[in-house]
């Protein structure tokens, strides 16, 4: 067992800053915030047990700032370090800095999280770990004839796909090798106009798809387990919108098998602390590994609710050197939970941001009611950050 933290400086705000908050007062863990120009009277800064200015409201000079949030951390005598999630959570730079100074980064190593962060790097390092993958090419392309190749390998039809940047630019789609010579030329311009650069990959287009992920956690001594799926198939713009667990197309086997392969994901890249192993299933019911979220997931309520297990207090505890304090086979999925992401949006006008003033809110609660926000009459909605404002989620004995 390692020492016990003392202090934690949450580089963060909204909702996540509260929800970490509070998982410090119950553990006796001194909690520093930080805030901008734009949170000076929000919640989390009340909340903490102190709180320290961090610049002006844009990102870059706030929360993104990476020398400016070491320098209080140092001058606080911060012991940790929660980054939440977005801004720098998944930034192997800031986990550097956080290691180089001797302040303890609340989830994955530097050396980690840059392997979780490169796409073809870490798709190589899952297929040498018997961690199925979506079939494809491993490397970048540059001629038409080893994308014709691969997509025979593979299987029609087929995505290309730049290997420099995503927004949807660069992708083609293709269904047989005519189209997919036509569709090589023009993806390669397009993507060198978006990313000044044409390397593209061939990708298998999955038909019939629903996003599943799996909660992971890692200790130190190498101990890890999954604490099973949560869908998350309900998206908009490939954002996601609703996430609940149990999935209705995973049974007890499917989870078994596609958890421990997870959980073998982790360990391909030695990961610490809490992180989320996504996959595509097929309509078949085929499972393929996408990607390593090296962080706390926004959705993280969902599995809190169906485990009985506080996933910050989790994080704190494999921070502070501990070992994971059950194994695979204690763990029981308890009934079924939901969650709804709210957003500060403007439905009838494309779902742009909605932002100002919030004059009063009436938050819903009862059993199995839970409500992680911000929100608080009189605060304000900034249109700075990220538009969600609120998280409901509910749990019952089952979806019915």
């Amino acid at each position: 067992m390692g020492k016990l933290i003392s202090s934690i400086l949450i580089a963060n705000r909204g909702e996540i800053a509260l929800r970490v908050i509070r998982a410090c007062k119950e553990m006796k863990i001194k909690s520093i915030a930080l805030y901008s120009d734009e949170d000076l009277s929000s919640k989390h800064v009340k909340s903490a047990d102190e709180a320290y200015y961090l610049g002006p409201p844009a990102p870059t000079k706030s929360y993104l700032n990476i020398d400016r949030i070491i320098e209080i951390a140092i001058s606080a005598g911060a012991e940790a370090i929660h980054p939440g999630y977005g801004f720098l959570s998944e930034n192997e730079t800031f986990a550097a800095k956080c290691e180089e100074n001797g302040i303890i980064f609340i989830g994955p190593t530097s050396e980690a999280m840059a392997l979780t962060g490169d796409k073809m790097k870490c798709k190589e390092i899952m297929k040498n770990a018997e961690v199925p993958t979506i079939p494809g090419s491993d490397d970048i392309l540059e001629e038409v004839d080893k994308a014709v190749e691969i997509a025979e390998e593979a299987g029609y039809p087929v995505l290309l796909k730049s290997a420099y940047g995503g927004g949807g630019r660069g992708i083609r789609f293709a269904n047989d090798e005519k189209k997919l010579r036509e569709e090589f030329e023009m993806a390669a311009a397009e993507s060198r106009a978006a990313f000044g650069k044409s390397g593209l990959y061939v990708e298998k287009f999955l038909q019939g798809i629903r996003h599943i992920e799996f909660q992971l956690a890692r200790d130190s001594s190498g101990n890890g387990r999954h604490l099973f799926e949560r869908e998350c198939s309900i998206q908009r713009r490939h954002q996601k919108l609703i996430e609940f667990s149990p999935s209705s197309v995973v049974d007890k086997k499917t989870r078994s098998k596609i958890g421990e392969i997870a959980v073998r994901a982790a360990e391909s890249v030695d990961y610490l602390n809490a992180g989320t192993a996504e996959f595509l299933r097929d309509e078949k019911g085929n499972f393929y590994f996408i990607e390593v979220n090296s962080r706390l997931q926004v959705e993280h309520p969902v599995t809190e609710l169906v485990t009985g297990i506080d996933l910050v207090k989790l994080q704190i505890k494999i921070a502070c050197g501990e070992e994971i304090p059950f194994k695979q086979d204690d763990l029981n999925l308890n009934g079924s939970a939901i969650e709804c992401r709210i957003n500060a949006e403007d439905p009838f006008h494309d779902f742009v941001p909605s932002v100002g003033l919030v004059p009063d809110c009436n938050l819903p609660y009862g059993p199995g009611v839970r409500v992680d926000t911000y929100l608080y009459p009189g605060c304000s909605v900034s249109g700075y950050y990220d538009s969600l404002v609120a998280k409901l989620i509910t749990w019952g004995q089952d979806f019915n």
